[in-house]
């Protein structure tokens, strides 16, 4: 049976737990939280405010980081050296630079096992949309968009003031929120090779981060890609992937699998599972990927989301912003 601990008590940690404590072939033993007031977070499990002492203490097989994003690199590496597996939440890092730190950690300690959680991946929707691209049913793909257009009042901020700094966040609605639909974007497109991108504030909340980006993707197949993403919108809309294919498109949107061929007939494909509560929007398919993961422990498998996979997203990010400084389209910034 694995033994678990998560690093981090916030919001994330509340999908986490749950999952981990449905599982019977895992034990969650420990948790960790500068927080003592969140001592009786979860009962009959050891609380540790520092996680070098829980790390000294506990014999673990999977630590979950469930940390602000300047925390992530530092957790993940004490618990590598340790000899220790890592389920990380995303963002990789807070920057493309930062994210190179983690993708040679992995390189260094090939035995451990460190999953980054782009649980969306798993999603019913997505995984049917990619088995369709590849069966080219439909012709080779042209085009992509991603939409993301959540809301976050300036009190998601003001609890929690990390989430407005650069140096602790790493960036806003790109790195937060639509991360995800820029990590789609690339396994669905492929190489990237320019990317024009322009982020902004369209709410005066006095934070540094932003709170809508867009970009114009050119990828190396000839393909193009609009992304954009805000949390200025009214509410938190279901986010919109769309593949434009010689023949055909297929689109998810309300978390609903469509295909249209070129003769504008549409077809429901498949819906994905839903998570419980205000939160739907979320997705449900991080139960989907944690219990992969702990199999891929249990298995010695190779088959999950690495550090190398999600870096791909931190150098997006980190060409949008870059162009959006610049006001001119660039080469995709890949790092080595």
């Amino acid at each position: 049976m694995l033994k678990i601990a998560v690093i981090g008590l916030g919001d994330i940690s509340k999908i986490h737990l749950p999952i981990i404590q449905d599982n019977s072939n895992v034990e969650l033993v420990a948790v960790c939280d500068i927080d003592e007031t969140l001592k009786t977070t979860v009962s009959d499990v050891v609380f540790y405010t520092d996680y070098h002492e829980m790390l000294e203490k506990e014999t673990l097989d999977c630590v979950h980081i469930c940390l602000p994003h300047h925390l992530h690199y530092l957790a993940a590496k004490a618990c590598v050296e340790k000899g220790v597996h890592v389920f990380l939440e995303k963002p990789l890092a807070r920057s493309a630079e930062e994210g190179m730190f983690l993708v040679d950690l992995e390189e260094k300690y090939k035995d451990i096992k460190l999953c980054v959680s782009f649980q969306n991946r798993l999603n019913e929707t997505f995984e049917t949309l990619q088995e369709i691209v590849e069966s080219g049913e439909y012709g080779k793909v042209t085009g992509l968009k991603g939409l993301v257009t959540w809301f976050r009042p300036k009190s998601y901020y003001d609890e929690k003031p990390w989430r407005g700094i650069m140096k602790q966040a790493g960036g806003g609605v790109m790195i937060n929120q639509a991360i995800h639909t820029l990590d789609q974007m690339q396994l669905i497109g492929g190489e990237i090779n320019t990317i024009r991108g322009s982020i902004d504030n369209l709410f005066d909340y006095g934070y540094e981060v932003e709170d809508t980006a867009t970009a114009n993707i050119q990828f190396a197949n000839g393909a193009t890609g609009l992304f954009f993403a805000t949390v200025t919108n009214a509410t938190n809309s279901s986010v919109e992937f769309q593949v434009i294919l010689e023949h055909g498109k297929l689109t998810i949107k309300d978390s609903i699998l469509t295909k249209t061929n070129d003769k504008g007939e549409k077809e429901r494909v498949i819906e994905d599972a839903k998570l419980p509560g205000a939160k739907f929007y979320y997705g449900a398919s991080h139960s989907k990927l944690i219990n992969h993961f702990y199999t891929c422990i249990e298995n010695d498998s190779q088959d999950y989301i690495h550090a190398k996979d999600a870096q791909k997203s931190m150098e997006i990010i980190s060409s949008i912003r870059r162009s959006s400084e610049i006001k001119k389209e660039i080469k995709m910034e890949v790092y080595q």
